[in-house]
């Protein structure tokens, strides 16, 4: 017979351990689709690992694509490291493209050095805003968080969408429904002449560093790991869990919405319903795949997006679809939640009881 039993203790080894296999792993069951579409397998892989590393120009393109998946990673790491879940970093991000749109397309006549803390900031705001609410409905009236950020989304991007057709739309957009574009002095400077990487991946960079030493150094972030492993014993401790949830929403949404801030004022330069692919989704797999730790985020995110681009210039090249890379990402979620759940827990064999009466 056989018995599942807690673990008394985790390893290291074994809890950074579980995110490298699963990559590995995810990526090694990619090869089986690929088999099937008629691939050479070899040469796919060849064609996704040029497709990133190959060039200045590509390597630049998945450190784009990162700088939002660590945004919507840490909203998602720092909100679930306290059981807060937040499944509406989509709809902050749009929250704080919008607030972008609304502070930099020429709403104040300031120099740039205002301008652009001043965006950075609402769009912050927005998204912080976004995660507020929901977190309200839980604390005041019990409402589950899941269901709420989830709906959230859909209520956002269909606000947007009319916005888009009325208030915010370009009158110089050909009738195109998207906003006016911000003005240069608001736009977040590039990091490469001629390259679309910004500044943006920078903050990214600072955000997740400063998140993991309040995760592990700060009162705060003690605070926060009490309420997560027990809410009830925390609340017992004297930990005001109420407010303590309301500082983590305000965090993680601020975050989601810097992503949206990164994507409309250091990339698009203008708002669209499509500005976003999904990062707010993407950033729970990133979250998860790094343990829910803010240093491994930016990791994951990378990881994530080189698989991404990588897929992308694969299907270019090949003629296989790249929605291999979406298919690499859902195993690498599953491998991640069976190899985590293998860390907490350890499978016993026990020997059958003597024979009954």
């Amino acid at each position: 017979m056989i018995r599942i039993e807690p673990r008394q203790a985790t390893s290291h080894c074994l809890k950074y351990g579980v995110p490298v296999v699963s990559a590995i792993v995810a990526l090694a069951l990619a090869a089986i689709p690929l088999a099937l579409a008629g691939a050479n397998i070899a040469t796919a892989y060849r064609e996704m690992f040029s497709g990133v590393f190959g060039s200045v120009f590509a390597f630049s393109e998945m450190l784009t694509r990162a700088t939002p998946l660590i945004f919507t990673g840490l909203a998602a790491a720092i909100a679930f490291r306290a059981r807060l879940w937040n499944i509406g970093a989509e709809g902050q991000l749009y929250l704080g493209a919008m607030a972008a749109v609304a502070v930099g397309t020429g709403f104040l006549d300031v120099p740039g050095f205002i301008l652009l803390p001043l965006i950075i900031i609402c769009g912050a705001a927005a998204g912080a805003a976004g995660m507020a609410v929901p977190t309200f409905l839980r604390t005041r009236f019990g409402a589950d968080e899941v269901v709420t950020t989830l709906l959230l989304n859909f209520i956002i991007l269909i606000f947007l969408q009319m916005m888009l057709e009325g208030p915010i739309k370009d009158p110089m957009g050909l009738g195109w429904p998207q906003s006016p574009p911000i003005l240069d002095q608001g736009m977040l400077p590039p990091l490469i002449d001629r390259m679309r990487v910004h500044s943006g991946l920078v903050l990214a960079i600072v955000a997740a560093i400063i998140a993991q030493f309040l995760l592990v150094r700060s009162v705060w972030g003690f605070r926060l790991r009490a309420v997560g492993e027990n809410a009830s014993a925390a609340r017992h401790a004297g930990i005001g869990v109420n407010r303590l949830l309301f500082s983590v929403a305000i965090v993680s949404g601020a975050l989601a919405g810097l992503a949206g801030v990164g994507e409309v004022a250091g990339l698009k330069g203008y708002l669209t319903a499509d500005l976003s692919p999904g990062f707010g989704y993407t950033g729970i797999v990133v979250a998860m795949l790094a343990g829910l730790s803010p240093a491994g985020v930016v990791v994951s995110a990378l990881f994530i997006a080189s698989v991404f681009v990588g897929a992308d210039s694969m299907s270019r090249a090949m003629g296989v679809s790249s929605y291999l890379a979406d298919l690499v990402v859902s195993m690498s979620l599953l491998c991640v939640l069976v190899g985590g759940f293998f860390a907490r827990f350890r499978i016993v064999r026990t020997r059958a009881a003597a024979g009954g009466a």
